[in-house]
């Protein structure tokens, strides 16, 4: 079943449906997506009763184009599919062998290629004898400006919603690691299933995962778009007095993402909430005040100088022309350089 264009969403709906493609290719730079999308295929190409006999899993680096071949032309024993999951493909050296078998291929075989990390080379036959017949999906990291947006929509599908200062605690905090928010998610969905609610709250991801609703990335933000001296100042004094939880390395991405957007800001001609909210491709107006707000207190100028300065704060805290200053004076004397 051949589409011109897949998303996760719509593979995910095809798979869940019992519609199966020949191939798979699920190739790029963000592993969790690629993973999961092979774990619902592990779980629902073959019966458990039948995975003995109709169920392989390769590895790049202990095979070959012709041992996957040999085993991709076999047919089913007492199952209609046959799956054959090939892990690290990107390993294979001879992979384009495939492309053969791939423009026409055995209709009862599922072939699953994980090519993680790396993007198939679009100019040459395998890809375009994958696109024509099965699925070549690119699974690309998520900004961290869409965070937020995955958090809601992962809830979502679990009944379940979230606050959205909560929402960008844990995107602040956790980062684009998938694996590891998604895993933070499932807990703190289990928790309000066992309070018998359904909408996460600042408090509840206070108490369990380890970030103060008070003292957090997504405040200090706040404090910076008001211009709230005080308040930024205890934000970063905090900070420097839990590192582990807050390590610099986190919050200059958030302050970079944060002014980037603004200087955008700058040039739109439509600056009311629905098109900052268009244009930043947020999807909720709880996040447009921080905007609204700094394009008050801040000038164009005044943001494009600040951009250069996280840049160079994130340059010393890597050692380049600093060998002294900590990581917790860097943040104090970057957040005295955004406010005066």
């Amino acid at each position: 079943m051949a589409k011109n264009t897949h998303t996760y969403e719509s593979i995910f709906a095809d798979i869940k449906a019992g519609q199966f493609s020949p191939v798979y290719v699920l190739m790029g730079d963000e592993p969790f997506f690629i993973d999961q999308i092979t774990d619902l295929l592990i779980n629902s190409v073959v019966e458990e009763s039948a995975r003995d006999f109709n169920q392989l899993i390769l590895y790049g680096a202990d095979t070959d184009a012709a041992t996957i071949l040999n085993a991709a032309r076999r047919f089913p024993m007492m199952s209609n599919h046959q799956l054959i999951v090939v892990r690290e493909a990107q390993l294979i050296r001879d992979l384009e062998l495939l492309t053969n078998y791939i423009k026409n291929p055995l209709q009862s075989t599922v072939l699953v290629l994980n090519y993680k990390y790396k993007t198939l080379d679009r100019r040459k036959q395998l890809a375009g004898a994958v696109e024509k017949v099965g699925v070549l999906f690119e699974s690309q990291k998520i900004p961290d400006y869409k965070l937020p947006t995955f958090i809601t929509g992962f809830l979502q599908q679990k009944n379940k919603d979230i606050d959205p200062k909560a929402s960008q605690m844990l995107s602040d905090f956790i980062g684009s690691d998938l694996s590891r928010l998604v895993k933070e998610l499932e807990k703190l969905a289990i928790l309000l299933s066992d309070k018998g609610s359904k909408r996460i709250t600042p408090e509840l991801v206070e108490q369990n995962i380890g970030i103060s609703k008070e003292y957090n990335n997504f405040e200090l933000v706040k404090a910076i778009a008001t211009k709230d001296v005080l308040k930024a100042n205890r934000i970063a004094n905090y900070f420097a007095q839990n590192p582990k939880n807050n390590p610099l390395q986190m919050t200059l991405p958030v302050l970079f993402n944060y002014f980037t957007n603004l200087f955008i800001c700058y040039y739109l001609k439509d600056k009311s909430d629905n098109g900052l909210m268009a244009a930043l491709g947020l999807r909720n107006v709880f996040f447009v005040k921080d905007y609204s707000l700094g394009l008050r207190n801040y000038s164009a100028m005044k943001v494009f100088r600040t951009i250069s300065s996280i840049r160079e704060t994130d340059a010393k805290s890597k050692g380049v022309g600093n060998v002294s200053v900590s990581d917790s004076e860097l943040l104090k004397e970057l957040v005295y350089k955004i406010l005066h």
